[in-house]
């Protein structure tokens, strides 16, 4: 159990019954009345996000997440197939548990399996991976890394703001947990 002064955004609880990520956070205190804590969650197994109001002095079933490296296979339609890289064992997910993590994924990549009772319930990536860029414009002699953005699409389908001095086939290091640029790899 976990006091409302410990939760942070992030942590998954145990809810009635459910798995609940906080998404966020607020302390509220009005006047004389006593302290409530407002969160705004996201329903891991139902994939939709609630807010709910409680008492600060209400206690939380911290939810125990193992972490079990994995390998992305490939998808087929909504489903997407991961290797459990310990016991070779196969597990598939939605793409609706999956969300903003897709534009980031890509064949062959190593990442966490994040699960629940021996039921996977989402992933988790490494803090930054290598993508190639498919298509930008045109770069243009002494423009520096500090100049100005261009934007870029992937070789996965999403786009992010590069530096001008990078073109089409470059492979780059980018933030998945912001979507940044960070380095020319190649």
């Amino acid at each position: 159990m976990i006091d409302a002064g410990e939760l942070k955004k992030g942590i998954t609880i145990e809810l009635d019954g459910q798995l609940f990520k906080v998404i966020d956070y607020q302390h509220i205190k009005i006047g004389r009345g006593s302290a409530q804590i407002r969160l705004k969650l996201y329903d891991i197994r139902g994939g939709h996000t609630t807010e709910r109001s409680f008492q600060a002095s209400e206690k939380f079933t911290k939810a125990y997440l193992e972490r079990r490296p994995a390998q992305y296979l490939y998808n087929e339609g909504n489903l997407y197939y991961f290797m459990d890289t310990v016991n070779y064992e196969q597990m598939t997910l939605d793409k609706e548990i999956l969300g903003d993590v897709l534009g980031y994924l890509k064949e062959g990549s190593t990442l966490e399996i994040l699960t629940h009772n021996s039921e996977a319930i989402g992933i988790e990536l490494p803090v930054a991976v290598e993508l190639q860029i498919s298509e930008t414009g045109p770069s243009f002699k002494g423009n520096t890394a500090s100049a100005g953005s261009k934007p870029a699409l992937m070789e996965t389908g999403i786009t992010i703001q590069v530096p001008f001095f990078l073109n089409t086939g470059d492979t780059i290091k980018v933030d998945t947990r912001t979507g940044e640029y960070l380095e020319r790899v190649s």
